[in-house]
């Protein structure tokens, strides 16, 4: 096992450990390690909302989920020799759930959860058809995934890191934080917001303290949207095998990594789409001197994925064009078309007894696939949703004899307003 770097105590809150994370972007949070290039390290990580979701069949925790709070990261990591404009190398040997705890309180000992939020909670992809709090518990056996809230499945996780970066420059996080304010001018009272602000309450810096703390914390940009640094990109194909190559824009690169998945549908729909966990990364370090300028690379991360599985080959694909529901034409509205494309497949498994926001949450949490199949056709874009046939135990192929009915049990919880 490689050099356990970053220990996690789980007893503890995040604040409380030995080595405090962050939850905020910024260049003067101080590295918590220093590695070389090379070196082969062990990460523990804490789930996304430090254990304010509960292992229980209520949503309440989920409506009220404290956002400012978000994401746990482990790091920063300094990497020696890294200067700005260089590439880091990150491969990832292994990941998976809290090591030798299969049961505890935290997600990631022995289970996991997938939200649907409320709109004034950040809402998700379809919010405006899913405007109420919903939660989806799942149990793990191995790689597997069960729920007693949406029965008939199982599936393995493709497991991955939703979340994982370098920190920005100084003139980097200035740019973040004036387009997005001006995102957020064209509309301030919009519900759920154009954008997240920098906000000081609630940021976790690492062991920066004093005036340097405040200074930071009032300009850290939140960690919820990918940018140029990599972040929160949520792809599921981050898993065991990927090398990903991370633009340096800080002397040391100051690596970071959370937001933990032990499985995900392409897209996150529901925004705490995934199987959300906490547990442990393994990771490889280098760099490429130079390499941005030497393959272009100066905005986002590219990556190698890993060819680990489930490698399924039987889907069920569904089609959606960018027509709004309303039957307003859009043009070439990629986006419109792919939540189409998740409305008629959560109406096609309604047909087996599922309720609307059980087939939602399923979608955010199984490994489907989503594409964007056609762009040029104007004025309709057409996206693509494939389910794996396999994750269901019963027939899900359209048939002459029409669709079985299953016990859909007690459902996913929803949440009282």
């Amino acid at each position: 096992m490689p050099e356990l770097i970053f220990p996690l105590d789980s007893t503890k809150k995040f604040t409380d450990q030995h080595i405090v994370g962050h939850n905020r972007w910024h260049p003067d949070i101080p590295a918590a390690v220093t590695v070389k290039p090379g070196d082969e390290f062990r990460v523990h990580v804490r789930e996304w909302f430090d254990g304010a979701i509960h292992n229980d069949d209520s949503a309440e925790d989920v409506l009220h989920a404290p956002l400012s709070t978000v994401h746990c990261l482990s790091g920063p990591f300094a990497i020696e020799g890294a200067q700005p404009g260089d590439l880091l190398v990150v491969d990832i040997l292994d990941i998976g759930p809290i090591p030798q705890e299969d049961s505890g309180p935290l997600a990631g000992q022995g289970w996991g959860y997938t939200g649907i939020f409320a709109t004034e909670n950040g809402g998700g992809f379809l919010t405006e058809q899913f405007p109420d709090a919903y939660k989806a518990i799942w149990d793990f056996s191995g790689h597997t995934a069960t729920s007693r809230h949406i029965p008939g499945v199982s599936f393995t996780g493709i497991t991955h890191p939703g979340l994982m970066g370098t920190a920005p420059s100084a003139a980097l996080l200035a740019k973040w934080n004036a387009r997005e304010g001006a995102l957020i001018a064209t509309d301030p009272q919009r519900v759920p917001p154009l954008a997240l602000p920098p906000e000081p309450q609630d940021a976790i810096l690492g062991s920066l303290t004093g005036t340097a703390f405040g200074r930071a914390a009032a300009e850290a940009a939140r960690t919820a949207p990918p940018r140029e640094n990599g972040g929160n990109q949520d792809i599921k194909n981050f898993t065991r095998g990927s090398r990903v190559f991370y633009p340096v824009f800080v002397d040391g690169a100051n690596l970071s990594v959370g937001d933990l998945h032990f499985s995900q549908g392409d897209g996150e729909i529901t925004f705490c789409g995934a199987i959300e966990m906490g547990g442990f990364i393994d990771l490889r370090v280098d760099l490429i001197k130079n390499g941005m300028e030497l393959y272009g690379v100066t905005e986002n991360a590219i990556f190698l994925p890993g060819n680990e599985g489930p490698n399924y080959t039987e889907f069920l694909a569904f089609s959606g064009t960018s027509v709004t529901l309303d039957g307003e034409q859009r043009y070439l509205d990629s986006q419109l078309s792919f939540q189409r494309a998740c409305l008629h497949a959560i109406d096609y498994l309604t047909k087996f007894g599922y309720s609307p926001e059980q087939a939602y949450l399923l979608l955010g949490a199984a490994p489907i696939e989503g594409r964007f199949s056609g762009v040029v056709d104007i004025p309709n874009s057409c996206a693509t949703v494939y389910i794996p046939t396999a994750i269901f135990d019963f027939p899900i192929v359209p048939t002459s004899t029409g669709p079985i009915t299953i016990n859909p049990g007690p459902g996913a919880p929803r949440a009282t307003r």
